[in-house]
C-alpha cells in the first residue's frame, strides 16, 4: 500500500510547526514535502536586532533540511492549485516550473506587507517582513548616518537623519526604539559636523503605543521611547509620501530620506485564487483547521481565519504564537484523518502573556499577566525568545554577550539593493534578483499592486516596468554589464545609471559625455540632426539590420521588434570592424568618443566606410553627396555641442545614493 502524500505551503511559525509535528506522529508511513522559497524558517520577532547590527542574519534562521530531516522540502512558490486534481503547480528560484501531487494539503503560506491606498507609498516606503528588508535598512540607515557626516548643508543632513516609522505595533514600536539606539552610537563614534543627532518618528493613527496589547505594557514602551529621544505621534499618519519627505496628516512635510512601513500584514494573496468563503482575506476553517466542504485541505497561520472558542463570533488574530500552535493542530488533525494516529483536536488557546525588547536592558512584558519592565523584563524577554527558537539558541546567546561588551560594527554590505525589497510583492522572504524569474504576479492584490522596477536607496521618484523586470540600467538586466578588460575605470552607480546622468563632466565638456537612457533606447543621435552628417550614431537594431546611419530609427517599432539598446561598457560585437569600444571614462580615451582619438566613423577622422562621404560598405547603398558645400549655414564636420542635455550639471534629477 503506497503511503499518503502530505503537502505543505510554506515554513513560517505555523508551516515549520506542523511540519516538524508530522514528521514525529507519522514516522516515515507519509510522503511529507514542504513547499517554501527558501531554505530556512525565520525567527521574525528578532528581526528588529538584524537591523540593528546586534544579531548576524544567520542566527535568526534555521535550515530546514537539518531541522526537518524526515520532510522532503521543494524550493519554489506556488503559482496555482488545482484543487479537484490535488495538484500544486510551483515555480522554482531559477524559475523552472514544476507540480506536486497531494493526498493531503496544508496552506501555511503566512502573510505580506499591509497596503493602504495613500499616494508615494509604495513607490517610497519599505516594509519589514523579510530577511532582505531587515539587511536593507541596515545598510541604508549606516549610509545615510555616513552621508549626513559629510553633508556641507544642514538641511540636507537634516534630511539624511531623519527616519520615519509608519506603524506603532509590535514590530514598529521595536524598529524605532533599536533604530535610534543604532544611530546615537555611530554618531557618538562619528559626530555630526552641525552637532545634530539622528531623529527617529514613530507615527500611528492609533491613540496610543502597542494598541492591542495591555495598555500598561503600553505605557512603559510610550515612556522609554521618549527617554531615548523617539518623537511619538499618536493619532497622525502619512498622508504622502515623496521622494524628498513625507506629508503627515496634520499638514507638516517632514523631510527625509526613510520611510519604513510597519502598519501591519495582509494574508499571501495566494489564498484568493482559491475561490473560497474568505474572511477579510484570510480562508475561512472550521475550528479544526479544515476548510468546509474540502475534507483534504487544511489552512493554518495569517491565511486561515480560526474561530476563537475564547471568544465565540471572533476569529484568533495573526500573530506569531498563535500561528505556532495552529501548526501544532494542524499536524496532529491531518495525521488523525490519514489514520495514522491520534484524534481531531478543535483549536483553543489561551494567552501567555507578551514580550517586547525595546533595546539594551529596556524591555516591556507581561508574562501570566504580571507585568514587568526594566531590566526585569529585559531579562523575560531574552529568556522567552531562547526558549521559542527551535534552534540557533548559543549563537543568539553570544551575539547578546559580544553586544554588551563590544561596539557594533556599523559596515555597508551592499548586499541588498532598494530595488530587491519593494513593498507590494507577494515574496518579502526573497530578494528580487535582477532578471530573476516572475513572484506570482498575478495573484498580487492591494493598492500599488506590482510596482517593481528600480529606485535609488532614497526612495527615488518612482517605479515603472514590469512587476519583476529589472529597471533599466541596472546591474544584471543586460544593459550595463561591465566586462573584464573592456578598459572600463569604474562603473557607474545605481542612480547614474537609471537617470542617465553623464559619467565624468558637464555637458559640452568633451569629458566622456555619455548618452542618456532614453536617448541610447531610441537611436537618438549624439552630436546632430539626422541628416546632417555630424556625427549620427545608428541603434542597435538598425545596426543589427544593416541600415543606414542616416535613416531614422523606426524600424524596431514598426516590426515590433524591442530595440535592446547598449550602453557603457558592453563590447560594440555588432559596430562596423567588429572591435569593442573602449568607452569608459578614466582609461584609454575611447575612439568614438568627444576627447579621444577621432573614431573612423566619427566626424573629424577619416570617414568610416559605411558613413556619408566615405566608401560605401559591402552591405549598404550607396549614400548621396553632400547637396551643399561647407559654409555658415551648413557648417563643416566636427565635434559639436550637445543641445539636448542642460548645461548646468546640477539641472540632472538627483539621486539618493
Amino acid at each position: 500500500m503506497s503511503r499518503p502524500r502530505i503537502l505543505i505551503v510554506g515554513a513560517g511559525f505555523a508551516g515549520y510547526r506542523t511540519a516538524r509535528t508530522l514528521s514525529r506522529l507519522t514516522r516515515g508511513r507519509a510522503h511529507i514535502t514542504l513547499l517554501n522559497p527558501t531554505d530556512y524558517f525565520l525567527y521574525l520577532p528578532l528581526l528588529p536586532q538584524v537591523a540593528a547590527g546586534i544579531l548576524e542574519p544567520r542566527r535568526v534562521t534555521v535550515s530546514l533540511s537539518d531541522s526537518l530531516p524526515d520532510v522532503r522540502l521543494v524550493l519554489g512558490e506556488a503559482e496555482r492549485i488545482d484543487l479537484d486534481d490535488r495538484t500544486l503547480h510551483y515555480t522554482g528560484p531559477e524559475g523552472e516550473g514544476g507540480t506536486l501531487a497531494y493526498d493531503r494539503l496544508v496552506l501555511a503560506a503566512g502573510s505580506v506587507n499591509k497596503l493602504l491606498p495613500i499616494p508615494g507609498v509604495a513607490e517610497h516606503a519599505h516594509g519589514f517582513r523579510g530577511l532582505p528588508e531587515a539587511l536593507y535598512l541596515r545598510d541604508h540607515v549606516t549610509r545615510q548616518v555616513e552621508l549626513a557626516a559629510s553633508a556641507e548643508d544642514p538641511e540636507g543632513c537634516a534630511a539624511r537623519c531623519t527616519f520615519v516609522v509608519v506603524g506603532a505595533g509590535y514590530t514598529g514600536t521595536e524598529v524605532a526604539a533599536h533604530g535610534q539606539m543604532f544611530t546615537d552610537a555611530q554618531v557618538r563614534k562619528h559626530p555630526l559636523r552641525q552637532g545634530m543627532r539622528p531623529r527617529w518618528m514613530l507615527l500611528d493613527v492609533a491613540p496610543r503605543v502597542l494598541p492591542e496589547m495591555d495598555e500598561k505594557l503600553s505605557a512603559t514602551a510610550d515612556r522609554v521611547l521618549r527617554q531615548r529621544g523617539v518623537d511619538v505621534r499618536m493619532g497622525t499618519s502619512v498622508k504622502e509620501a515623496t521622494h524628498d519627505g513625507v506629508v503627515l496628516t496634520d499638514g507638516e512635510f517632514v523631510e527625509t530620506r526613510t520611510l519604513v512601513w510597519c502598519v501591519g500584514v495582509r494574508p499571501d494573496p495566494l489564498v484568493e485564487s482559491l475561490g473560497l468563503p474568505m474572511e477579510k482575506g484570510r480562508l475561512l476553517v472550521d475550528p479544526h483547521l479544515r476548510v468546509p466542504g474540502r475534507p483534504e485541505l487544511f489552512a493554518c497561520g495569517d491565511v486561515a481565519a480560526v474561530p476563537d472558542l475564547e471568544n465565540p463570533g471572533s476569529y484568533t488574530p495573526m500573530t506569531a504564537q498563535h500561528a505556532w500552535r495552529h501548526g501544532k493542530i494542524a499536524a496532529e488533525n491531518v495525521a488523525a484523518s490519514l489514520g495514522l494516529g491520534g484524534s481531531r483536536r478543535p483549536y483553543r488557546h489561551r494567552d501567555l502573556g507578551f514580550v517586547v525588547d525595546l533595546g539594551g536592558a529596556k524591555a516591556a512584558a507581561n508574562p501570566l499577566g504580571v507585568t514587568l519592565s526594566g531590566v526585569p523584563a529585559g531579562a523575560v524577554t531574552r529568556g522567552y525568545h531562547l526558549a521559542a527558537m527551535p534552534g540557533n539558541r548559543v549563537r543568539v546567546a553570544a551575539d547578546w554577550l559580544l553586544d554588551a561588551v563590544l561596539p557594533r560594527q556599523a559596515v555597508q554590505l551592499g548586499l541588498v539593493r532598494s530595488w530587491s525589497v519593494p513593498l507590494d510583492t507577494s515574496s518579502p522572504e526573497v530578494a528580487r534578483v535582477a532578471g530573476g524569474p516572475g513572484r506570482r504576479a498575478d495573484a498580487r492584490s492591494g493598492p500599488g499592486a506590482a510596482l517593481a522596477a528600480d529606485t535609488d536607496d532614497g526612495g527615488g521618484p518612482g517605479r515603472a516596468g514590469s512587476p519583476d523586470e529589472p529597471a533599466k540600467g541596472q546591474p544584471g538586466s543586460g544593459t550595463a554589464q561591465v566586462r573584464p578588460g573592456s578598459g572600463a575605470a569604474r562603473p557607474r552607480s545605481e542612480w547614474e545609471t537609471a537617470k542617465g546622468r553623464p559619467l565624468a563632466g558637464p555637458p559640452g565638456s568633451g569629458h566622456g559625455q555619455l548618452r542618456s537612457e532614453w536617448e541610447t533606447a531610441k537611436g537618438r543621435p549624439l552630436a546632430g540632426p539626422p541628416g546632417s552628417g555630424h556625427g549620427e550614431l545608428r541603434s542597435e537594431s538598425e545596426t543589427a539590420k544593416g541600415r543606414p546611419a542616416a535613416e531614422t530609427a523606426t524600424a524596431a517599432g514598426t516590426a515590433g521588434e524591442p530595440a535592446r539598446s547598449r550602453t557603457v561598457g558592453e563590447a560594440a560585437q555588432n559596430q562596423p570592424g567588429g572591435e569593442p569600444a573602449r568607452n569608459q571614462p578614466g582609461g584609454e580615451p575611447a575612439k568614438n568618443q568627444p576627447g579621444g582619438e577621432p573614431a573612423k566613423n566619427q566626424p573629424g577622422g577619416e570617414p568610416a566606410k559605411n558613413q556619408p562621404g566615405g566608401e560605401p560598405a559591402k552591405n549598404q547603398p550607396a549614400p548621396a553627396p553632400p547637396p551643399h558645400p561647407p559654409g555658415p549655414d551648413h557648417p563643416a564636420p566636427g565635434p559639436v555641442k550637445r543641445t539636448d542635455v542642460p548645461d548646468d550639471p546640477d539641472d540632472f534629477t538627483k539621486g539618493d545614493s
